[in-house]
């Protein structure tokens, strides 16, 4: 099968990123959201993007930013889906919104096309029966930021067929990027173990056992780890943490999963992390 025009629904930080992976990897990308207002943050945040693009990935052939950005429409019409070839969603952690979205693009995308959902803790089987092509349902778990990481946790739903995963697994290898394939249960195997990370991370941090910043340099220093649980959780963004937390807390009714009071009333607050300045740390603007 061959994937050249790929819609993207939710233009948030996965939304941003994926759109900006797939045009620089010469895919048509039609980036889909309820707001004018998402979707001009979003080509402000994409056209940034290809501008440093040079900091980070050296070596990496560089293409006029217009010619790239070109590639991306940016539109609030999901029937600008039509004739897409496959489809990755990346609303909110909340079943409710995918309860949604999925009937709405079953009926207005072609019949070949395959939907992924990218979630880090709902089960693919379940938003499978939400379309009349279970089959066509797969999970593609993409890591923040997504033009910077090689690696996708790609989930296998009930009735994923052999050719959606190959077909998935084609899309990937177009993108630059490789994948693993893990199960179908809440929280597949990163986010089932890193969420309770920083969940406890947080509840250290509640009850007074030491700061946030050495909490961070702890795992940092002992073990080897790029960024801490924390600064990890500021990046991801504490919203879509607790979301996923709670997923897996409804899923399991295991206390093990039961989210930090201190994550909620940081989300409350809207102290979400990097993308509205401040979170476990004190960013000065949304970055």
């Amino acid at each position: 099968m061959e994937i050249r025009k790929v819609g993207v629904v939710g233009a948030g930080v996965m939304g941003v990123g994926l759109g900006q992976s797939l045009a620089q990897t010469g895919h048509e990308a039609v980036l889909v959201d309820v707001s004018g207002a998402i979707l001009d943050k979003a080509r402000g945040e994409i056209r940034q993007g290809l501008r440093f693009q040079g900091m980070f990935q050296k070596g990496a052939q560089r293409e006029d930013p217009k010619t790239v950005l070109g590639r991306i429409a940016f539109t609030t019409d999901l029937a600008a889906l039509a004739e897409v070839d496959f489809v990755i969603e990346n609303v909110p952690e909340k079943w409710e919104l995918k309860r949604e979205v999925y009937p709405r693009l079953d009926a207005l995308c072609p019949e070949r096309a395959v939907f992924a959902v990218n979630t880090s803790c709902i089960s693919i089987t379940r938003v499978g029966g939400l379309t009349g092509r279970p089959d066509r349902v797969i999970g593609m778990h993409f890591m923040n930021p997504v033009p910077l990481k090689p690696m996708v946790e790609v989930i296998r739903g009930h009735h994923t067929s052999d050719e959606t995963l190959e077909t998935a697994r084609q899309l990937l290898r177009q993108m630059g990027k490789d994948c693993i394939v893990v199960g179908d249960l809440p929280g597949f195997v990163s986010n089932r173990i890193l969420m309770l990370t920083i969940n406890e991370a947080v509840c250290v941090l509640q009850d007074g056992v030491a700061t946030a910043e050495q909490v961070d340099q702890l795992f940092k220093t002992c073990f080897g780890h790029k960024m801490g649980p924390l600064e990890t959780a500021d990046l991801i963004g504490l919203d879509t943490i607790l979301f996923s937390i709670e997923v897996l807390y409804d899923s399991y009714k295991d206390s093990k999963y039961r989210p930090s009071p201190l994550l909620a009333k940081m989300v409350d607050a809207g102290l979400l992390g990097r993308k509205s300045g401040r979170g476990f740390y004190d960013y000065g603007v949304a970055v």
